[in-house]
């Protein structure tokens, strides 16, 4: 890896691992973090995870729940990322404060079990693409040298670290093509199939899913799925209000632009007979790029610009376990990140990962939106925006709460995730309604919301109201030892 900028070096990423950043070496500006999510924003995933939302959906009412969606969550991700730039660590080492220094593990765990998986599915997807290309103009097929390849490239970027893939990689080359791709398939859009009968198609009320607020829900679960991770860059910046003004226009605009292509292209390509099919998306859009002019050269700037995203997830993952295990080196855990999500995606792939994709995005909904319910409230409300920074490295304190777990923060937790799933009426809930029979009456309380903003109301204002019982004994404590001193 080349040097980085500025002085900033690859030992100095290695150096501080999930220790807080240095004032002096946060160098990321709001232009840095508008490319960074606006690039991690632009993926195949996320128009796979666009068809989801018909045919229960007409296209216009299912672009309304893109929108609505995306802005909801990226307020979310900008937030969250406002606590790492104040804070200068990790979002791991952020919720300390909020769960305990201990209880932030049980979100570490959670946090890498779901980037594995990012990561496995990334590969996947870059891996059929490439098969796709190989076969025809090679006449090699090698799925499985694909997906190690794929693995390994994000592996690389991961050792390399968020400051070398920012200002080497994506500011210079990897953004730029991915914005060439992506206007490119809007212009086929338009040109190869009839849009206006696309605009028209109406939903069938009849399936029962999703509705509005699920459709929502999925879309906010895409951003979501991102909160754990955002403060691993945020520490980077140089102020917090412009890098969350970055983060927020750069993710909203790529993500509602990819969510859009998604539900146009999968209406464009469904079979009539047969109704969409969001599973085969990916292979369906490669199957017609191919023959197109240019279309094999737009699906290799696709596979440039999904490559970023496997990167956030493996350097993110080697993150979060060295907020369990502080003593093992960013390198060799990004190694060990990066075999793992092979040895995952191999195994995903012969599970069928896409028929599981939405209800994996509503439970990765379910986690982490009553989680930075808490975390908002925790750091925004409680602490009124400030943390003390060397406290939440020590097994004393005031984040250590009892025995190093704040067990009001994970039954909050708890109650949150319990709030969502009833809300949101995933499909395996629903599929399961005879084991859970109570779930839709409950349900129905809420019905007109979704999951996503009850469960971050209910976590933030529950988190909140309780933190006002133990804040006050800690603060009787802290006067009558101020008084006996």
């Amino acid at each position: 890896m080349t040097a980085l900028t500025k002085g900033v070096g690859l030992a100095d990423v290695e150096s501080w691992g999930i220790q807080p950043v240095p004032v002096e070496r946060r160098r990321l500006r709001a232009w840095d973090f508008g490319v960074l999510w606006g690039d991690l924003a632009v993926s195949l995933l996320v128009m796979v995870a666009g068809a989801l939302l018909v045919p229960g959906l007409g296209t216009q009412e299912a672009l309304l729940a893109i929108v609505v969606g995306t802005l909801i969550g990226a307020v979310l991700l900008a937030m969250a990322g406002v606590i790492g730039s104040e804070t200068g660590v990790p979002t791991m080492v952020g919720l300390r404060a909020a769960l305990g220094v201990r209880g932030s593990f049980i979100a570490s765990a959670v946090n890498i079990l779901q980037l594995v998986g990012w990561a496995a599915i990334e590969v996947i997807v870059m891996a059929q693409a490439a098969r796709s290309l190989s076969d025809r103009y090679l006449g090699f097929t090698g799925y499985y040298f694909w997906i190690v390849f794929f693995g390994v490239v994000g592996l690389l970027m991961a050792v390399g670290g968020p400051i070398a893939v920012v200002r080497q990689w994506l500011q210079k080359f990897g953004v730029w093509v991915v914005v060439a791709a992506s206007l490119w398939l809007t212009v086929r859009l338009f040109d190869v199939y009839d849009f206006g009968a696309i605009w028209r198609a109406k939903g069938d009320p009849t399936l029962g899913w999703p509705n509005f607020w699920q459709a929502v829900d999925i879309v906010v679960a895409l951003p979501v799925s991102w909160l754990p991770l955002v403060g691993d860059y945020s520490r980077f910046a140089r102020r917090a209000a412009p890098a969350a003004v970055g983060t927020y226009i750069g993710y909203s605009l790529a993500n509602i632009w990819f969510f859009a292509l998604g539900l146009f292209y999968v209406q464009a390509l469904a079979d009539p007979a047969a109704g969409p099919s969001p599973g085969t998306l990916v292979g369906d859009l490669v199957t017609s790029l191919l023959p197109l002019a240019l279309g094999w050269l737009a699906l290799i700037v696709l596979l440039v610009g999904e490559s970023d995203e496997a990167f956030a997830n493996i350097y993110s993952t080697a993150v979060s376990f060295r907020n369990l295990v502080p003593r093992l080196t960013h390198t060799m855990l990004a190694i060990g990140v990066g075999v793992a999500a092979v040895l995952v995606a191999m195994l995903l792939d012969r599970l069928g990962w896409a028929a599981s994709y939405q209800n994996f995005l509503l439970v990765i909904g379910g986690v982490f939106v009553p989680l930075f319910g808490i975390f908002l409230a925790d750091f925004f409300a409680v602490r009124r925006g400030s943390y003390s920074v060397p406290d939440l490295y020590r097994n004393s304190g005031p984040y250590w709460y009892a025995g190093g777990v704040n067990r009001v923060g994970v039954a909050v937790w708890l109650v949150g995730f319990v709030v969502y799933i009833l809300a949101a009426q995933p499909v395996w809930l629903i599929e399961h309604a005879d084991v859970v029979s109570w779930a839709p009456r409950a349900a129905s309380f809420v019905d007109n919301f979704g999951g996503t903003i009850p469960a971050f109301a209910v976590s933030f204002v529950l988190y909140w109201a309780s933190a006002q019982v133990w804040l006050r004994g800690e603060r009787r404590l802290q006067r009558q030892a101020e008084a006996a001193g």
